[in-house]
C-alpha cells in the first residue's frame, strides 16, 4: 500500500485511537509514542510508517512472537495479539503531524496530563515513552535520561525509550529491542 504526498496531507490533524485491551482487562504494558505521523493516520495504526522500526524490535525483543506488518494498517489478529498479551498503545498528543517538531510545547505539556490520566485510569504494570525529547517536554524533566525514571505514576513505574522512527538513526533495531525488553521484562510480558 502507498500514498501520494497529497494524499498523506489529507490526513493532518487526523486522530489515532489507543491501542488498549478491554476495561477490566490486565494493561501491563503501555507503549506511548510522541504523536502519529500522517502514515498512521491514513492506516489508523501506530507505528505504522514503512522503516518504523518498532514492530521489528518488537519481535526481536521477544515481546512479540510473530511479525506484524502494520504499514497497510494492522489487521483484528494483531490487534487481538496485543490485547491478549496486555500490551496497549497510545500517544502524548492525538493529533497527525508530518514530523513531531511540528507540535508545540503546550500541545506537549497537555498531552502529558492526558496521559497521566490515561495510567491513572488503566493503572499499567509499566509505561514507555519512546522519546527523550518528548518526555522531557511533555512532563517538564529536562533531566530525563533514556530508562528506568525514578518517579512512578502510581504503582505505575516509567521507562524512556528511544524513538523507533527511522529520524533517530544512532538506535538500531538490536538497541531498540534491548531497551524495549528491559521496559517487557518489568511489566512481566517477557
Amino acid at each position: 500500500m502507498g500514498f501520494t504526498r497529497a494524499e498523506l496531507e489529507s490526513y493532518r490533524d487526523v486522530e489515532v485511537p489507543d491501542l488498549l485491551p478491554a476495561p477490566g482487562h490486565p494493561l501491563r504494558l503501555l507503549f506511548v509514542g510522541i504523536n502519529p505521523g500522517l502514515w498512521t493516520a491514513a492506516t489508523q495504526t501506530h507505528f505504522a510508517r514503512p522503516g518504523n522500526r518498532f514492530y521489528p524490535a518488537l519481535l526481536r525483543a521477544g515481546i512479540l512472537e510473530r511479525p506484524v506488518d502494520p504499514s497497510a494498517g494492522m489487521t483484528d489478529e494483531d490487534r487481538q495479539l496485543f490485547r491478549e498479551r496486555g500490551i496497549g498503545i497510545t500517544n502524548v498528543v492525538a493529533r497527525a503531524t508530518a514530523r513531531a517538531d511540528e507540535l508545540s510545547a503546550a500541545e506537549l505539556r497537555a498531552g502529558g496530563q492526558r496521559l497521566r490520566r490515561l495510567v491513572e485510569e488503566r493503572r499499567p504494570d509499566v509505561v514507555a515513552v519512546a522519546g527523550i525529547t518528548a518526555y522531557r517536554g511533555a512532563f517538564g524533566d529536562r533531566t530525563a535520561k533514556v530508562g528506568e525514571q525514578p518517579e512512578r505514576w502510581g504503582s505505575t513505574r516509567v521507562f524512556v525509550v528511544p524513538n523507533p522512527s527511522g529520524l533517530n538513526a544512532h538506535d538500531t533495531v538490536d538497541s531498540l529491542a534491548a531497551a524495549y525488553g528491559d521496559a517487557a521484562r518489568a511489566a512481566g510480558v517477557i
